[in-house]
């Protein structure tokens, strides 16, 4: 296979690169981007939204969408480009990245004439922020068992149920959102695709705070809520249809957040923090662990280059859209155990990070305090040591 770029590709790098280098303020900066995807408080969205409008007044938003929607009609490859430069440059993740990735496009496709006016430029823009409204307790895996109601009432519906896990509710505008409109036909068939603004009345988001203390995902509960039929995207009771071109685009996104810097920055913080009076690099097992990890990420490089491999050449999508992003959640997570080499290979590239300094300092390696962290862990395990054997 030949991995070199055409040079027109080359030409968009180094420009957007440039661009980035120019604009993108080291505030805003992240280690690890995809694990802050939804800004943790407030003030932060409101910062990345600030960021999006300036890529957006300078052409790089929505690169791929129609130039007659605001895009500027690229390629897979630009787009591949954009994802590799956007994430080597540590930026963080836009936050209208729902917006912009699925349910713009997905828009594009099935909208009406006005659904796109009124949604396209605000979605470009960061002026609407979008949520998915699909998963529910009983409609994961099997989404087209959804229970959520939308009852006809003439020009509305009237929305009754309850989403789950659903990201950034907190911070959205609008969500997308699947409902049952008739429940008596077979599953699949009796569903429809509704854009419902978040401030809607009888609309409620409550948070679900993970272990780290960190709130992007949350339940989404409606009760007598009211939405306009011209809200309906797509023909009723063909909402699994659109649903599933949301579901291709997020399946052939074609980027991927490449690990290749994060885990050469873990390297770089593995040589400097001490474990039992060396650096952690000079542990065999250590080593051979960041190894392991360095071929997972290679391997997961591989396969995004195979998934767009297959969409340049206009194939049928094959397993590599299911598998990406399972491994990279998995190779971007962080977890300590000591099983080790008894775990599968995705738990031991997670264990190989934590083994060389601790979970935190792996999450933030710019931390500056972190080598003294550890080098404190070292002295008071030397302690606890030397006053064990007094008293023996």
């Amino acid at each position: 296979m030949d991995f070199e770029f055409a040079v027109e590709h080359q030409s968009f790098r180094q420009e957007f690169r440039d661009w980035l280098a120019t604009n993108l303020s080291p505030a805003l900066c992240l280690d690890d981007a995809s694990d802050d995807r939804v800004a943790s408080d407030r003030e932060t969205f409101e910062r990345r939204c600030v960021w999006q409008k300036t890529m957006h007044a300078a052409g790089w938003v929505g690169i791929t969408w129609p130039k007659e929607y605001g895009g500027r009609d690229a390629g897979l490859i630009e787009r591949v480009i954009w994802d590799e430069e956007y994430t080597a440059a540590r930026a963080p993740v836009l936050p209208g990245n729902m917006g912009l990735s699925l349910v713009g496009p997905t828009i594009i496709h099935w909208g009406t004439p006005e659904q796109k006016r009124r949604h396209l430029p605000a979605i470009l823009n960061a002026d609407e922020i979008w949520c998915q409204g699909f998963s529910e307790p009983g409609a994961g895996s099997d989404l087209a068992s959804l229970r959520t109601r939308a009852v006809d009432q003439g020009d509305h519906y009237v929305v009754n149920g309850q989403k789950v896990w659903t990201s950034g509710a907190h911070f959205a505008h609008w969500i997308i959102l699947l409902v049952r409109t008739n429940p008596d036909v077979p599953k699949h068939q009796g569903i429809s695709c509704l854009l419902v603004p978040m401030t809607t009345p009888g609309v409620s988001v409550r948070p679900l705070v993970l272990m780290t203390g960190h709130h992007h995902f949350n339940e989404v509960f409606f009760t007598d809520v009211v939405v306009p039929k011209a809200n309906l995207l797509g023909p009723v009771n063909q909402g699994w249809k659109v649903s599933t071109t949301t579901l291709m685009y997020e399946r052939h996104s074609a980027g991927g957040r490449s690990h290749t810097a994060q885990i050469a920055r873990l390297i770089a913080l593995a040589k400097q923090v001490p474990i039992d009076g060396r650096p952690a690099w000079d542990h065999p097992a250590i080593r051979q662990r960041l190894a392991q990890l360095a071929i997972e990420s290679e391997a997961l490089k591989y396969t995004r280059l195979r998934s767009l491999t297959r969409q340049l050449r206009g194939e049928a999508p094959g397993p590599e859209g299911s598998v990406r992003p399972c491994r990279t959640h998995r190779a971007g997570s962080t977890g300590c155990s000591p099983l080790g080499n008894t775990r599968s290979r995705p738990e031991r590239a997670r264990f190989s990070a934590t083994s060389s300094a601790s979970a935190y300092s792996v999450c933030r390696a710019a931390d500056a305090r972190a080598p003294r962290r550890a080098q404190a862990g070292s002295e008071s395990r030397k302690r606890s040591s030397t006053r064990s054997k007094a008293s023996g």
